[in-house]
């Protein structure tokens, strides 16, 4: 597994995280959240193999 598409996927895991209990329970700074939600996304969308065409 590429190291760019892992840290994308935990920052995106985390951020989801943050946002749900930022729902439930208001707190400074939440809507970091949604920034690392998309931040995680671009990374593990440029770190993943798909559509590459290595031929595998």
């Amino acid at each position: 597994m590429n190291r760019t598409f892992a840290a994308g996927t935990a920052l995106t895991l985390l951020g989801l995280m943050g946002y749900g209990i930022g729902l439930a329970e208001p707190y400074p700074g939440r809507a970091f959240s949604v920034t690392g939600v998309m931040i995680g996304l671009t990374l593990a969308a440029v770190g993943s193999d798909f559509g590459r065409g290595d031929g595998e």
